[in-house]
């Protein structure tokens, strides 16, 4: 390529092979950089954001090998550890765990994020998001995940004017009732279950997605004494100050509660500008339903349940599968669990081999700037005329002001977000949070 482009090769670090004008390559293609300033990955072509939270970016990507676009989440393994509760002992699983006596081994913070995603990558199910493999930059604090896209996006956007009718509001809750119970029976809770979360697939079904507070527990159910996830659907339990722990089960529930809510009213149960008030309504506050539209008694009595302020007798996910509103007085039954659950067993191999790795994105954003100068000099000389070249300039990519921490503005955006001070908007509302600052670096 070099040759054909008439242009100089050079020899960088980082496993660069040749830099040309059009592209700058990698030993197997790992990462590029396009003559339209387009960063590849291995065989994908990072596009434009397509979404963006506290917990990660998403970008739309393009498959090369497979001609399909997919979309590519970039979350940060800091945040993935701090959510994880390190130092802990991972679930046993496999014929292993029955073994009596056998201790499960201990696995280290980044062993035991990639033993997490590589049961997330088998996690196979009709109302689930699919994960299709993990790229992974040693040198950065990101993982690039990329997972089937979904071209329909979010079932609904909350508020909205133009709710569910209760016939296509059960459609789709049904499938939110089996995904989750394929969750749960993996033994993951989700923990940020709302609309926005719920993406429609081109079969018209309802597919779970984001996984970014989600946790992993041990036994029948998680003990969690953490908040995270949306304030508006957050349950009850986690905004007492006499709670502890709380049951991660009971918290998707209430949370599909307020989805549910929200499918045939176009708004969540409580609302308010104010964050503290919000908690306060939620903890305390009953559950009106207005005049407009009108829905079954059946369907109140449901939502009713699944909104009790009482974890202890919140409806459960296997009494939801059998209420009659769900199956219309039993005429339209949901498959029992054994007919759609099987259990995800991951080996050592699959855990090594969880996530490919990937150069450092510094050194070829680096390279991109070096490229648009037509030169192979030093790119730091002269700092102040660099200063102004914005975007060109790798100094503004690679350091955020004086304090050494990296940054690629504009290549993949800052993942962190602050948490919203009072007062604030409804839409702000509806964004993941989490209660516990990031780790320190």
């Amino acid at each position: 390529m070099a040759a054909r482009m008439g242009m100089p090769s050079l020899s960088l670090r980082h496993g660069f092979r040749c830099v040309t004008e059009a592209a700058v390559t990698v030993e197997e293609f790992l990462v590029a950089v396009g003559e339209k300033d387009c960063i590849q990955l291995n065989q994908y072509k990072l596009k434009n954001e397509i979404g963006k939270g506290s917990y990660g970016v998403v970008k739309l990507v393009y498959n090369d090998n497979d001609d399909n676009h997919y979309a590519m989440k970039v979350v940060s393994k800091k945040k993935l550890m701090k959510q994880y509760g390190f130092p802990r002992r991972p679930p046993p699983r496999g014929p292993k765990a029955a073994v009596q006596g056998e201790q499960p081994k201990v696995l280290g913070p980044l062993e035991r994020v990639y033993q997490e995603i590589a049961i997330l990558k088998k996690l196979d199910h009709l109302n689930i998001v699919k994960l299709v493999e993990v790229l992974d930059d040693p040198a950065e604090d990101n993982l690039h995940m990329v997972f089937d896209l979904m071209p329909k996006g979010p079932v609904m956007e909350v508020p909205t004017d133009s709710p569910f009718t209760e016939d296509q509001t059960r459609l789709y809750f049904r499938d939110i009732v089996l995904g989750m119970e394929y969750l749960h029976y993996q033994k993951i809770v989700h923990r940020d279950i709302k609309p926005s979360n719920l993406l429609l697939g081109d079969d018209s079904h309802v597919k779970i997605a984001d996984f970014g507070v989600s946790n992993q527990f041990e036994g029948n159910d998680a003990l969690l004494s953490s908040t995270a996830g949306t304030p508006a659907f957050m349950a009850p339990e986690t905004l007492s100050d006499i709670r502890q722990s709380f049951s991660g089960k009971a918290l998707d529930v209430w949370a599909m509660g307020v989805t549910l809510y929200c499918f045939v009213f176009g708004k969540c149960p409580f609302i308010d500008e104010y964050i503290l008030v919000l908690h306060n309504k939620i903890r305390t506050k009953c559950v009106e339903f207005p005049e407009s539209p009108e829905i079954s008694e059946e369907l109140k009595t449901l939502i009713q349940r699944m909104l009790d302020k009482n974890p202890d007798t919140r409806i459960t996910i296997p009494e939801i599968k059998l209420d009659p509103w769900v199956t219309q007085d039993g005429c339209d039954p949901l498959p029992l669990e054994e007919e759609h659950c099987t259990v995800v067993e991951v080996t050592e191999e699959e855990v090594q081999n969880s996530v490919k790795f990937v150069p450092s994105l510094s050194a070829v954003i680096l390279v991109k700037a070096m490229l648009r100068k037509r030169s192979f000099g030093n790119p730091f000389e002269c700092p102040r005329s660099r200063e102004e070249r914005s975007m060109s300039a790798p100094g503004n990519l690679l350091m955020k002001g004086s304090s050494g921490e990296g940054s690629r503005e504009g290549e993949l955006e800052d993942l962190d977000e602050d948490e919203p001070s009072s007062p604030v908007s409804t839409a702000q509302l509806s964004s993941t949070q989490a209660s516990e600052p990031p780790p320190p670096l």
